[in-house]
């Protein structure tokens, strides 16, 4: 398939508003999805895309099929603004974050020291490195503190995160997020705008494409080996509603630049989360890419040290 890609140029050029109004509108409906909030909503995935509209419905079918017979429950995104298409799944749906918050505390963290007309201090970097590449919750948790709530607040108000609820106290990890969330994140990171400067922007993207190897689990799955995997995974066990596991990612290259976003619950294990994770991410990657060579990420839990409950945190 030829892609289009026009639009990347003129949305890397404009402001904030212009980079959250560029893209396509989400289809009908957002509306009463926003009413239902924290409800499992739609039950069947909804792709739009003015431009190739025979794609949009057969990405919104294998999502459907990719879907069938898993006990978890999903919300997820696909953001291609040079196809125009974007599809969403129980887009205002309200997941406890786990690690991936660990991003909203990077881009807060390059956006408060923007706001301070200086660098990150050596102490900053090397905790913003350990947090993504490695997902260390210590790191994140003296992030969390030094940034400080009213901070982490406000960046959520100006980059637009109206659905994003910050975790009680040190609960970094419980921090509520949505599918629409996530993506108006990762389109700050992809494109210029007024939040985050070029700077900040690069470097939260270079983090997240040098996760460690054991952590590129998830949405990488299918994706094309000619483009830059960005990725951040989150895993998190709780009493109710199972493992929370979840994997929001951008892949860019060759004019090309695209977001898939799967947030999921009421998993048995982690390793049942992140297969539906990777088959639902497989076949959009394939049918974005039917003719690349792909990716094909690690589909196994990590170690039991890696694994804990991010919620609770460090002392």
């Amino acid at each position: 398939m030829k892609r289009r890609r026009g639009l990347t140029v003129a949305v890397a050029a404009a402001l904030l508003g212009a980079a959250l109004t560029a893209f396509p509108a989400w289809p009908a409906g957002a509306a009463a999805g926003r009413a239902a909030a924290g409800q499992t909503g739609a039950s069947s995935a909804v792709c739009s895309s003015s431009s190739h509209p025979a794609l949009a419905a057969r990405i919104g079918r294998d999502i459907q099929a990719a879907r069938r017979g898993r006990a978890s429950t999903v919300a997820m995104a696909v953001d291609d603004p040079g196809l125009g298409l974007v599809c969403w799944l129980n887009r205002f749906s309200r997941f406890d974050s786990a690690s991936v918050v660990k991003v909203t505390i990077l881009a807060a963290l390059l956006r408060k020291a923007q706001d301070q007309h200086r660098y990150l201090t050596a102490t900053e970097a090397a905790r913003a490195r350990s947090m993504i590449t490695r997902s260390d919750n210590g790191a994140a948790s003296a992030l969390w503190a030094d940034v400080g709530r009213r901070y982490l607040q406000h960046f959520l108000d100006v980059a637009a995160m109206r659905h994003t609820w910050l975790g009680p106290g040190g609960y970094w990890g419980l921090t509520q997020i949505t599918a629409n969330d996530q993506v108006v994140l990762l389109r700050l990171l992809l494109n210029s705008n007024a939040v985050l400067n070029p700077s900040s922007r690069s470097y939260a993207l270079r983090l997240m494409a040098d996760v460690t190897p054991a952590q590129r689990w998830g949405v990488p799955a299918g994706a094309p080996t000619s483009l830059t995997v960005h990725v951040k995974n989150g895993w998190l066990p709780r009493a109710t509603h199972g493992w929370r596991i979840h994997s929001i990612g951008c892949f860019t290259g060759h004019g090309d630049s695209y977001s898939i976003i799967v947030l999921t619950q009421d998993n048995p294990t982690m390793a049942y989360g992140i297969a539906t994770i990777e088959t639902i991410a497989r076949t959009v990657n394939h049918d974005l890419h039917p003719a690349a060579a792909s990716v094909v990420a690690p589909s196994r839990p990590l170690p039991s040290w890696e694994t804990p409950d991010e919620h609770i945190p460090a002392s």
